[in-house]
């Protein structure tokens, strides 16, 4: 998919225009920044277009430029200030609405944006582009069959812009319509020949109906019309290992690396399939290097395990499934394969305890599935963990910001500090936020003291509590209520074992439980939303990971016609919303549904919902670091660097690793 309109700056220049009465120097300054912009030099136009509105700031065309130039400098934020500056001063001022609808697009506010195609499809209903561009909105939230009309419309006035016809062609994927999807690569392709994305989404299709021959003929055309376009490479690997040619997906996986050096997904791949050769070293190295990129990761240590069980390495392999097994307690194979190594290096005991807890599983498994398919994939003891990832997998145990500072941080991406919860410390170094700048209240003490237990504590960190202490310390509390408590607050408690043994779906119906004994309780709404989205992260890291789901390099772009489940953080933001409508004042509140809102890619939204724990809390350490990151993120490099500087000088270390790596951008 391409950027919204082709071309923006060009367009832009000719459809403004000064006043016959403008002033001398006016008329100049204006031309001197559309000059400027014709030739790309964005920052210069700026400055250019900044005397200007000294001189008369009145020139709604010069912030319509100025937003333009800020657009293509990805300033996201200034650009739609410039924007809407224009539309006030000029209220019918089609293509401000047009840009400013394009800007809050890329900025995911989705539904400003269609107000703002709406508005200047009202005033200029002939013009083409505004379609083209609505289309794309409604395609990334969603609207199909609406994005479907758009683009029809679209072509109706321009049937020569082949990108029109590849997004129609997505929309059709989504509604599982795969001819008309066929139809319209086809016709992209036809309509040029030259663009790499028609043959990537035609060959995917083709790949995804087992076509390999045709899949593989379409790769080879795109990498031959852009030999740097990584995806097409990737691509090819993936029909060739299908096709029982490894060493060519080798090759091919080299080519992304050599390219791409920090991608993941492709060091992945090639440890997999090396090691489906036997070169069992090499993949180690892949592997190796994978633990250090992702070291939250169920899946590189479960298969480097399996790798090492090939050498013999028994001892390491027993290592590594127990590492995969502590990031998801609920993997049966991790358990069977760790018996056999136990068993290999004599330890008997060990071998039947693991094997006695993988049938276990096994078995609650399968007799949950009756009742909920949304966690099938916990029963499937036979799925295969060791297939090939797609391009744009979700390939990561931490919560992260998609893309976020690539290419500056190394390839390991800055990730958003976690959620707060309560949940059960050590006293003597229990980790409130960050400890100089704790907030306290009353009512969050008040709580405490009503559960009564001496170790809970608010908190974002990981219980320091020992790994193999804590099913005891579940089991002493199920006791409890085996024994008859079921007090809302024992309900609270063994919600909070219960997510500390990473048991998520008993831990949200103990909270549940709790809720319903005790709904005008806020904190327990929190805790439910932090359980909630750590069991989502789990399952669609494990369940999408296999899923082939793109063919655009662009992860703003990352639109799939596969058939996965989808998996959102709707009820967590439900639960923090209560939260928030029972004690509106308490900063943590706003801060964890500022984080569900940017994992659900609501960006404007979670800046405004970091900005308000602010408020309450001026001391804040956590909610700068992310809203910097979330800034970052929008194209907003200054302030968002300006916020995780704040958060370093009030104790987030990690912050002056990011610092470091933006160090040398210069910010106007």
């Amino acid at each position: 998919m391409r950027r919204f309109v082709l071309p923006i700056i060009t367009l832009a220049a000719m459809l403004c225009s000064l006043s016959v009465q403008a002033q001398h120097n006016r008329e100049y300054y204006f031309w001197m920044g559309r000059s400027l912009m014709m030739r790309s030099d964005y920052r210069e136009a700026i400055r250019t277009l900044n005397t200007l509105l000294r001189v008369d700031e009145d020139a709604y065309e010069a912030y319509f430029l100025r937003g333009i130039a800020k657009y293509n400098l990805d300033d996201l934020i200034g650009a739609e200030a410039d924007f809407s500056t224009a539309i006030e001063q000029n209220p019918v001022f089609t293509n401000a609405y047009t840009y400013r609808a394009i800007t809050r697009s890329r900025l995911g506010n989705y539904d400003d944006a269609l107000g703002d195609f709406r508005e200047a499809i009202e005033l200029r209903p002939d013009r083409p582009g505004p379609y083209y561009s609505r289309g794309v909105t409604r395609l990334l939230n969603r609207q199909f069959d609406e994005a479907i009309e758009d683009f029809n419309t679209f072509i109706l006035y321009e049937k020569k812009v082949s990108e029109a016809y590849l997004n129609r062609g997505i929309c059709y994927l989504y509604l599982k319509d795969t001819l008309q999807a066929y139809e319209n690569f086809d016709t992209a392709i036809r309509t040029n020949r030259e663009n790499p994305d028609g043959y990537n989404r035609r060959g995917s299709l083709l790949m995804e109906q087992k076509r390999y021959a045709e899949a593989e003929a379409d790769f080879d055309k795109a990498v031959s019309c852009d030999s740097t376009y990584v995806v097409s490479f990737f691509n090819r690997a993936l029909v060739y290992s299908d096709t029982n040619r490894p060493m060519k997906a080798l090759g091919d996986f080299d080519r992304v690396l050599s390219i791409d050096s920090t991608n993941a997904i492709t060091y992945f791949n090639r440890a997999i399939v090396r090691a489906q050769i036997g070169d069992y070293h090499h993949s180690l190295e892949d592997f190796d290097r994978l633990a250090d990129y992702v070291p939250d990761n169920v899946l590189v240590f479960y298969n480097r395990a399996n790798v090492h069980a090939q050498l013999g390495n028994a001892q390491q392999a027993v290592a590594d499934y127990s590492r995969a097994i502590e990031l998801y307690p609920d993997f049966a194979n991790a358990y069977i394969n760790r018996s056999f190594m136990r068993a290999a290096l004599n330890d008997m005991r060990g071998a039947r305890s693991d094997r006695t807890v993988a049938d276990k599983k096994i078995a609650a498994y399968k007799a949950r599935l009756k009742s909920d398919s949304t966690y099938s994939i916990y029963a499937d003891t036979a799925q295969r963990f060791d297939r090939l990832l797609s391009f744009d997998s979700k390939f990561s145990g931490a919560v992260k910001l998609d893309r976020l500072a690539r290419g500056e941080t190394g390839g390991r991406e800055p990730a958003l500090l976690p959620m707060f919860g309560f949940t059960l410390m050590k006293p003597d170094t229990a980790a409130v936020a960050t400890q100089t700048y704790a907030y306290r209240s009353q009512r969050a003490d008040d709580f405490i003291g009503r559960v009564g237990n001496p170790l809970l504590t608010i908190t974002a960190e990981r219980s320091n509590i020992d790994t193999d202490s804590l099913p005891s310390v579940d089991r002493a509390v199920a006791e409890r209520i085996k024994r008859g408590d079921t007090e809302w607050t024992t309900l609270f408690e063994r919600g909070v074992t219960q997510a500390l043994i990473k048991q998520y779906t008993s831990s949200v119906t103990s909270y549940t439980s709790a809720i319903d004994a005790n709904p005008a309780n806020p904190f327990l709404y929190m805790n439910r939303a932090t359980t909630r989205a750590e069991m989502i992260d789990f399952i669609s890291s494990i369940d999408n990971s296999y899923r082939r789901i793109s063919i655009d390099s662009d992860p703003a772009n990352r639109l799939d016609g596969g058939h996965r489940r989808t998996y959102d953080y709707e009820e967590a933001i439900e639960d923090m919303n209560k939260a928030i409508k029972l004690y509106a004042d308490y900063p943590y509140f706003w801060y964890n549904r500022a984080n569900l809102q940017a994992l659900s890619g609501r960006l404007p939204e979670a800046f405004a919902d970091y900005s308000r724990a602010i408020e309450l809390n001026p001391s804040f350490a956590e909610a700068y670091y992310n809203r910097g990151l979330v800034q970052i993120f929008m194209k907003d490099t200054r302030k968002g660097i300006l916020d995780i500087s704040k958060a370093g000088e009030l104790g987030i270390e990690r912050a002056y690793e990011v610092l470091k790596n933006y160090s040398q951008i210069k910010h106007e």
